[in-house]
């Protein structure tokens, strides 16, 4: 009989354009797919119920991609360090094949389950899949690691750029014995998110989950809204940004076959301001790579600031104003109106994530921490070194040659939301409130009254004045130490 290879998907949904199934199909036509819902990823508490909803419905998606191509998905729960050796042996198979990941807790896992199957005299051949470039591929002149975005892009930017892998076609899945034998070690049948605990009563998510809801969005993005993205991705009101991120996080998109859709639209660009909105979008893939890059090379990003004068920062960390951001409740109407946008629908604009991390860090002196995680807790496209970078660069504490950066939240809702469009969206309360107060923040105390919504909780000039202070004394400590 054929050799049989099992290739284990993690942040990887599909069977399109995937360059470890691409390897393993190139190598048998036995190939059958695995996936195990990972109980010390699920029990954590900062899983949100939007990603494990878009997680399972992509996952859905998925088994019927390897219905079509002939094999099957199978699913496990638990422990994969034990159930992916367990299976593989069960089956017999001569390799379990995976695509690498950047994340701490991923590599660990991978090195343990690796040592596991070699030791059972099972081939293990993981490939990079989720980045066009591997970390290790884009370094400076002097082989480190970039810390910096600007010339990282350049370097990126540069080097040539793989087509999209082989789609599975023509594969086979496991005989009827087989099957039995993977019913013994655990498969089950893919659960709803609320069978594994995760209720998502909102009716649709900001993406549709899968490959065909990915494929067709980006289509329409690059069709509609590529070529004048640098001008319209600030505006929250507007749907000028892909809407993919979910997609890049499970991978149900390949990350080749989104370069290969901007670089066609480039190349039919006839103008230059064209091709820099192009280039604009091709910037911020760069920037998600540079971010994975980084988690990959500093592994210790995951728990704390990059920066020695933000490791002993003296946050205040008010609860009050902590959950008052988290409720968007600060007095503060875009910041409000974006965290009510993520609790809502699980998702929030790129240019609100920044103002609203800067307002806790900046203006309520609470640790940035705390924000990635509650973050983490309501996005659906919760990704570790995205968050963390995105975070860790707002905070001040990362990797960003303007270490200073603070976003007054009024001069932001002017500039892009200047008919407080996204502000009446998400805050109905206000929706008959003048477009002036609204965007300035300088609500009448009747209108605050009439309308129940709160007063500032802080000053923000008087708060930002005070965090300045704060730093430079940190920075002056820290030299000294």
């Amino acid at each position: 009989m054929t050799d049989l290879i099992l290739f284990w998907h993690r942040r990887d949904l599909r069977t399109l354009d995937n360059v470890g199934l691409a390897a393993a199909r190139q190598k048998t036509s036995r190939v059958v797919g695995v996936f195990c819902l990972d109980r010390l990823i699920l029990d954590r508490d900062d899983v949100a119920p939007a990603r494990v909803t878009y997680l399972i419905e992509s996952l859905r998606e998925l088994q019927q991609q390897y219905t079509q191509a002939g094999s099957q998905l199978l699913i496990l729960e638990g422990n994969p360090i034990e159930r992916i050796p367990a299976l593989a042996k069960a089956l017999n198979a001569k390799a379990v094949h995976l695509n690498r990941d950047v994340e701490p807790y991923g590599r660990e896992r991978d090195r343990t389950v690796a040592a596991a199957l070699r030791e059972a005299g099972i081939e293990v051949q993981g490939l990079w899949d989720q980045l066009m470039h591997a970390p290790r591929e884009v370094i400076t002149g002097s082989g480190q690691p970039y810390t910096v975005f600007s010339p990282f892009w350049r370097n990126w930017r540069s080097q040539p750029k793989a087509a999209p892998a082989l789609n599975l076609e023509g594969a086979q899945g496991l005989t009827e014995a087989e099957q039995q034998a993977a019913q013994t070690v655990g498969t089950i049948a893919l659960p709803t998110a609320k069978e594994l605990g995760f209720v998502w009563d909102v009716d649709v998510l900001p993406l549709a989950p899968g490959t065909s809801a990915a494929v067709a969005r980006l289509e329409e993005f690059c069709h509609d809204s590529l070529t004048e993205y640098g001008e319209q991705r600030n505006f929250p009101s507007v749907r000028g940004t892909s809407q993919l991120s979910a997609a890049l996080k499970f991978g149900t998109i390949g990350i080749r076959t989104v370069w290969e859709a901007t670089e066609r639209v480039y190349a039919d660009s006839r103008s230059d301001e064209t091709r820099e909105n192009v280039q604009s979008w091709q910037q911020e893939l760069a920037w998600r790579e540079f971010y994975q890059h980084a988690m990959y090379s500093f592994p210790e990003l995951a728990e704390g600031a990059y920066r020695d004068s933000f490791k002993n920062f003296p946050w205040e960390n008010r609860d009050d104003y902590f959950q008052a951001w988290c409720e968007g409740r600060t007095g503060y109407p875009i910041v409000d109106a974006a965290m009510r946008q993520m609790n809502t629908i699980g998702w929030m604009h790129n240019r609100c994530r920044m103002i609203v991390a800067s307002f806790l860090v900046k203006d309520l002196l609470v640790d940035p921490r705390l924000g990635e995680k509650y973050f983490m807790q309501k996005l659906v496209d919760g990704d570790l070194s995205a968050n963390n970078g995105g975070w860790q660069w707002t905070a001040s504490s990362g990797m960003d040659p303007k270490p200073l950066r603070i976003f007054n939240p009024a001069s932001q809702a002017q500039k892009f939301d200047p008919e407080a469009e996204y502000i009446r969206e998400y805050l109905p309360e206000l929706r008959s409130i003048d477009t002036g107060e609204l965007v300035t923040g300088k609500i009448g105390s009747y209108d605050r009254q009439r309308s129940g919504y709160p007063a500032p909780i802080v000053d923000h000039k008087v708060q930002q004045n005070r965090f300045k202070q704060i730093y430079q004394q940190q920075k002056e400590v820290t030299a000294l130490s």
